[in-house]
This record gives C-alpha cells, sequence and structure tokens, in this order.
C-alpha cells in the first residue's frame, strides 16, 4: 500500500513540475496563452421598487 501512495505522490509533483514548466517555457515555442479581449454588453434590468 506505501508503494502505491509513493508512486502516486511521485506522479502528483512530477505532473506540477511539468505543468509549471510548460507554463514558463511555453510562450518560447509559440503557445499564447492571453484570452481573446472581446467587449461584451449585456442590458441588466434591475426590479428595484
Amino acid at each position: 500500500m506505501f508503494r502505491i501512495l509513493k508512486w502516486l505522490i511521485f506522479i502528483v509533483i512530477l505532473g506540477a513540475i511539468g505543468l509549471t514548466a510548460y507554463a514558463y517555457v511555453g510562450p518560447y515555442f509559440g503557445v499564447d496563452f492571453t484570452p481573446p479581449k472581446v467587449e461584451i454588453r449585456k442590458p441588466v434590468v434591475l426590479d428595484a421598487e
């Protein structure tokens, strides 16, 4: 049981390191993480008396 837990923790830590590295190195390889800038306007009706 301890072996499975140890491997699971190892895989989670390795995944976190990989995701962090991808976030920092991704823009050098052409990956764009910025959200699209689109203005959205919706009318709001307030029912206050």
